[in-house]
């Protein structure tokens, strides 16, 4: 059980323009507004032109901004392909939330790389992990309104997840306090029904 004795890590990946930064403000905030300490790191290159993003989150006493390999609490993954780039922080009690609607990132097409099965991609990660949550993202974010909230149901389904130390509540209220009102109603759909999918 996760105290303010301990810590958390959360590992964030994906492509640029996803909102992988955000979705890691949102989290960070929600930590903080329930007292715990909070520390955040973040790598990305071409960001804008696709390029691989990440993010890493420490919720509670840390040493190190950095997760070391093999600590990851959770992995939240926004493309198929990056979550298996981002496998060397898990091991296998690390809950591995997914979206499974693959956006082609640019070192594939850089090195001519075919991409992968995403069937393949699922099953190797049911047989080698004890808590994995394919979603299809794209198609929950849209029936809530845009491909825009893909990040508000990737943060939705990863909160209802059994270990996550947040409420959902105070994760609502940084989502609110951190995107634009006008898309609220929105966002909470898209954060229903993340949450929904995996409870």
């Amino acid at each position: 059980m996760f105290n303010k004795d301990n810590f958390y890590n959360i590992y964030i990946c994906g492509v640029g323009g996803q909102g992988i930064i955000k979705t890691s403000v949102i989290i960070g905030e929600a930590a903080m507004n329930e007292g715990y300490e909070v520390v955040m790191s973040e790598i990305h290159g071409m960001s804008q032109r696709g390029g691989v993003v990440s993010t890493e989150l420490k919720i509670g006493e840390y040493k190190s901004s950095i997760i070391e390999k093999g600590h990851a609490d959770v992995i939240l993954s926004f493309e198929p392909s990056e979550t298996i780039r981002g496998l060397k922080k898990s091991n296998e009690g690390t809950e591995i939330v997914f979206n499974t609607s693959p956006i082609i990132p640019s070192t594939l097409i850089q090195f001519h790389q075919n991409y992968p099965d995403i069937k393949e991609i699922i099953n190797e990660l049911k047989s080698n992990f004890n808590n994995v949550y394919p979603i299809d993202g794209e198609k929950l974010a849209i029936e809530s309104g845009s491909l825009l909230s893909l990040n508000m149901v990737l943060l939705g389904a990863v909160i209802s997840t059994d270990t996550f130390p947040l409420s959902k509540s105070s994760v609502i209220k940084s989502m609110k306090n951190n995107l634009s009102p006008k898309f609220h109603d929105m966002n909470l759909k898209a954060i229903e029904k993340g949450y929904n999918v995996v409870k």
